[in-house]
């Protein structure tokens, strides 16, 4: 209790900190030389911190928060937000989105005066921008949510061996595109079809097996509805194909199309790949066996199968660009606190154990903290959550140090609902090796 009580008092310490002048409260709007935009508020009794909010992947639009409720909860405690549209060819708008969410910044600081602090917060496809922007100066701190931290590269690799998986194994006979897409049309029949496939494969014993070892290579989690995951294996590879068919394939695929016009190409590839060792590191492997199991299939074939058909390669350029553009490396200038929901099931809680390495890499180790909260969903976090995680992290910022401010319990007594735990990471099936690329 001594501790938690410490953790109170420097957030209270923070909170209580003389209000800066506040110069043109209320909301703010402009546009950025790229043709971005962004959108700002400002609360009356501002407290001196600017939050600067990165937005996942979706329509180009300028957000500042997460969700209605987070933000006004923000506000109502002082806090400024700005956040940018980004800018460029589509959707993954990784080559503009740091350079206009600093723009934003500076374009609301000339409009209010300098911030005391600044903390930078993203969400999903935007805790990836928050990661990167964590590398430079200009923020003291910064929180991911549910952050793609592992990158693009990363994100492109898994997703690929997962739906190859499915393709090859369940639907071999049929021609199904997975990558170098003309149109956002081929993407959407593409990930139209792979449902179809899924789905139908869904009513047999070597269908569910199959999908089951698909679905570890994703880095697919076991529980995607309900409030407790499901022990048995048959529930848990239930959850995975609904989990598959009502969201994921369609969200994957037709994001790889964005990500590859951003790119100039695709950027995974899966010629080469050996199956068979890229599932031994998978958590799901025991889940995996018995299904094979119980279906009468053999696991050994069909990972020889995988990996001797294997034939997708990668174009070099799209590779150099989301290397430049859309992995972190891990030099940390400040602060950061990530949470993850234990069992997300577009963004794999797996990409924290590669962000770690990378981030440990760097030599930055000390600067980071992970926190998890017992649920499933991408981003399924209540505001009281995220904000005491941005409490925690404040208190790092003004103590320079720790303690144990990101630990469950603490974390717990100041949101008030009791999920974050204590959670050993997997390693993300798949992955490049995390060590940081070269300046």
């Amino acid at each position: 209790m001594k501790l938690v009580a410490w953790v109170f008092a420097a957030v209270l310490a923070v909170g209580l900190a003389p209000a800066a002048e506040a110069t043109e409260a209320g909301h703010h709007t402009g546009a950025l030389p790229d043709g971005a935009t962004w959108v700002a508020d400002v609360p009356a009794a501002w407290n001196g911190t600017i939050i600067l909010y990165s937005h996942g992947f979706g329509p180009l639009e300028p957000r500042n928060a997460p969700d209605e409720a987070t933000g006004q909860a923000l506000l109502g405690e002082g806090y400024a937000l700005v956040g940018s549209s980004y800018s460029g060819p589509s959707w993954w708008a990784l080559e503009s989105a740091v350079r206009d969410q600093f723009d934003a910044l500076a374009a609301l600081e000339a409009r209010i005066g300098p911030a005391k602090r600044t903390i930078a917060w993203g969400t999903s496809m935007g805790g990836l921008v928050s990661a990167r922007e964590a590398e430079d100066h200009r923020v003291d701190g910064t929180l991911t949510t549910c952050g793609l931290v592992a990158g693009a590269l990363n994100l492109n690799a898994y997703q690929l061996h997962g739906e190859y998986a499915l393709a090859h194994l369940l639907a071999p006979e049929q021609s199904i595109k997975l990558v170098r897409y003309a149109s956002q049309e081929e993407a959407t029949a593409a990930a139209s079809t792979l449902t179809g496939v899924t789905s139908a494969a869904q009513a047999t014993p070597a269908g569910r097996a199959r999908i089951a070892l698909a679905a570890a290579l994703l880095n697919m989690p076991t529980w995607y509805t309900g409030p407790t995951p499901p022990s048995d294996y048959e529930t848990q590879e239930a959850h995975q194909e609904q989990a598959l068919t009502e969201f994921v394939l369609g969200f994957v695929l037709t994001g790889r199309y964005q990500i590859e016009l951003a790119a100039g190409g695709n950027s995974a590839a899966t010629r080469g790949a050996d199956y068979a060792a890229m599932f031994a590191s998978s958590s799901h492997a025991r889940q995996v066996r018995e299904l094979y199991r119980r279906a009468g299939l053999s696991l050994d074939a069909d990972l020889a199968k995988l990996s001797r058909d294997a034939d997708i390669t990668a174009d070099p350029g799209a590779v150099t660009t989301l290397a430049r553009t859309s992995v972190p490396t891990g030099r940390l200038r400040g602060p950061e606190l990530n949470l993850h929901t234990v069992a997300d099931h577009l963004v794999p809680v797996e990409q924290e154990n590669w962000y770690a390495r990378r981030v440990a890499s760097a030599g930055a180790g000390p600067l980071l903290r992970q926190a998890y909260v017992a649920g499933a969903g991408h981003c399924a976090f209540e505001p009281s959550e995220t904000i005491a995680g941005l409490h925690a992290l404040e208190t790092r910022i003004t103590t320079g140090r720790w303690g144990n401010a990101a630990e469950p319990d603490v974390l717990n007594a100041v949101a008030g609902t009791g999920r974050y735990t204590r959670f050993a990471v997997p390693l993300l099936v798949g992955a490049l090796t995390p060590g940081p690329r070269e300046r």
